[in-house]
């Protein structure tokens, strides 16, 4: 019983449902399974986002340029789309995720081979990335009436009576899942973030693991470019413009620890849809923007003081039966 109450992620999901609840009880509407089906399918993009995000945060690094990333990628990918119709969509979707994880990879051979803190590097390249999507294009947009329809329609079929972009998300959250719990690289990702230097006797690379997070996070920025340009129809260098706060807004609120080595699949997937939950409904009680930037930051915050109350009693504990010892 103690540990289904210390579990973060059943907090999440209990602040989640009184969320829903507590919206249910002025627009019933909005607890209907069709909505929050749609919500998960307006969420889909900030989860697959969040779990790219958390892999870096576990290692104690943090990746600040995703949303620019994003925007380079599906400019480059609408333009691409734009100039030669034909090529098939599969072929530019896996263009997109190797350009987002060749960005990825330039960030994380910065934190590997020079030693730079990732919030410099990413801080730097979040700038950088922005100004090749204007150089690339100009300046100028790529709009809807420049796509194709299978490059904009893939997205929004259905299988199973799901959209196609709810089915991404699944998918990525099954990939991570199994990454992060089944395979010799998500224990490293753990092992690093809960000690680094032990990480180290134990074989660990601890500079090339970092390097393949950063190249995880950029192929799912990459990804997300061509999701977020097919699903918005236009591409523009102000794409997802501040978007990175709040992907780590998501992964914050979902109990990924900054300090790194804690967390999970489940809690950054509820972050983010506990962000998604705020900003479809709060626009629906007509509560304006800027308070919901002031509800999510608050979120933020607590989600931050509780972290790290967590970590501290785990301290604590360790110590005290040291001290029995």
């Amino acid at each position: 019983m103690k540990t289904l109450l210390k579990n973060r992620e059943i907090w999440l999901l209990a602040a989640i449902v009184l969320l829903i609840g507590l919206i249910a009880t002025r627009f019933p509407a909005f607890a209907a399974p069709g909505n929050l089906l749609r919500v998960f399918n307006d969420t889909s993009i900030l989860i697959i986002l969040a779990l790219g995000q958390m892999a870096v945060i576990l290692t104690r690094s943090i990746d600040l340029s995703m949303a620019s990333n994003l925007a380079f990628t599906g400019m480059v990918v609408a333009m691409t789309n734009a100039a030669f119709p034909e090529i098939p969509v599969a072929i530019l979707i896996a263009l997109a995720m190797l350009i987002g994880a060749a960005l990825g990879a330039f960030n994380g051979l910065l934190v590997w081979l020079l030693g730079i803190p990732p919030i410099v590097v990413t801080l730097g390249t979040l700038t950088v990335f922005r100004g090749a999507a204007f150089v690339v294009s100009g300046g100028a947009w790529v709009n809807a009436d420049q796509m194709s329809q299978a490059f904009i329609n893939l997205q929004r079929g259905a299988i199973l009576g799901l959209p196609v972009l709810s089915w991404f998300a699944i998918a990525a959250i099954a990939v991570f899942y199994l990454l992060m719990t089944r395979t010799p690289l998500g224990r490293a990702i753990y092992a690093i973030g809960v000690n680094p230097t032990a990480a180290v006797y134990t074989g660990i690379d601890v500079g090339r693991t970092k390097f393949i997070a950063f190249v995880i996070s950029g192929l799912v920025s990459g990804l997300c470019g061509y999701l977020w340009i097919s699903r918005y129809v236009i591409a523009s260098v102000e794409v997802a413009s501040g978007y990175e706060l709040t992907i780590v807004a998501a992964c914050v609120i979902g109990g990924i620890s900054i300090a790194g080595g804690i967390g999970s699949v489940a809690g950054a997937v509820m972050g983010a849809l506990f962000l998604g939950i705020i900003n479809n409904a709060l626009p629906v009680i007509n509560i304006s923007p800027f308070w919901q930037l002031a509800i999510s930051g608050a979120a933020i915050l607590l989600a931050v003081i509780l972290n790290a109350r967590g970590e501290r009693k785990k301290g604590r504990i360790i110590l005290r039966k040291a001290a029995t010892a």
